[in-house]
């Protein structure tokens, strides 16, 4: 709704323009990049330190959102990682002593054909020796595998609870309130001790350095322009008090945003406006909402 009186309203500032022969070819009004900053968590506000006006920068903190139940769970699932890795097994350890057995039955193996290539061994007693040695072996294998079990279900429990810190770390980052763009806070919707919820705004803020003269133009001026176009823009601050900035057009609207119910004549077409904005670079004094004019080089 506000677009279309908007546009209606700019239409017949250019209708007007253009019956007193404005000085200007285009005619607009200045506005600027604005966002809402909206909570992420649910909660207390224990600060929110800013007022409207103030100048802030890019995702510097400026409030938090209360946190106390995130960081206790959060220990608490730190000390439940702690305890499950106090179980892991030390596979090292645990096996050393099969490994042991096995090294001294192989050399008593190499003792025992050694005497049976002199005669002073038998077969069984080499058969004896290599079935211990077996048996061992398989010991080793059964044990590394309960072990390597029992230490991939371990890592399976850590990661998991490691997951569930993440996700806490993931709500303790978004309880932080900060702005994602640089720039002068408008309106502050909320105070430092009310209870917030996820998706109710919290301050406005906009870029008041880098303001767009929103305008409109006739489709036939809309041949004699392009994006990137370098055009003199002028804030009209009343009375003779005009202020001149160099402007780059930015945006072209791909469709005109007034069309009349009948169009028969080529004068009525030009009566078809198509919405421009015209990026300006602000010196403090250009305020949103401000009447501004616009001469194409």
């Amino acid at each position: 709704m506000k677009r279309i009186i908007f546009a209606l309203a700019t239409v017949a500032l250019l209708a007007a323009c253009n019956s007193n022969k404005s000085k200007y070819d285009a005619e607009g009004f200045f506005e600027s990049t604005e966002v809402t900053i909206s909570a992420q968590a649910s909660g207390n506000i224990m600060a929110l330190d800013i007022r409207e006006g103030d100048n802030i920068d890019e995702d510097v903190v400026v409030g938090y959102i209360d946190t106390t139940q995130l960081h206790l769970s959060k220990l608490q699932l730190a000390k439940n990682v702690e305890s499950i890795n106090s179980n892991r097994p030390d596979i090292k350890k645990q096996i050393a002593s099969l490994e042991s057995q096995i090294k001294k039955l192989t050399k008593e193996r190499s003792r025992i054909e050694n005497m049976l290539r002199d005669g002073a061994a038998t077969t069984k007693q080499l058969d004896d020796i290599e079935s211990q040695i077996e048996i061992v072996n398989n010991q080793l294998e059964a044990q590394k595998s309960s072990l390597t079990k029992s230490t991939l279900s371990i890592d399976a429990q850590t990661l998991s609870i490691e997951t569930q810190i993440d996700i806490i770390d993931d709500k303790l980052e978004k309880s932080k309130i900060k702005s994602p763009i640089a720039g002068t806070v408008l309106t502050k919707y909320a105070q430092a001790g009310e209870f917030t919820a996820v998706g109710k705004p919290l301050f406005k803020i906009a870029d008041l350095e880098n303001v767009y003269l929103h305008a409109y133009v006739t489709s036939a001026q809309l041949s004699n322009i392009k994006l990137g176009d370098k055009v003199m823009v002028y804030a009209d601050f009343g009375g003779d008090n005009i202020r001149e900035y160099n402007g780059t057009i930015e945006w072209i609207a791909a469709k005109s945003e007034f069309t009349p119910k009948n169009i028969q004549t080529d004068n009525e077409r030009e009566n078809l406006v198509y919405a421009i904005k015209v990026a300006v670079a602000n010196d403090g004094y250009i305020k949103l909402g401000m009447y501004g004019g616009i001469k194409f080089q």
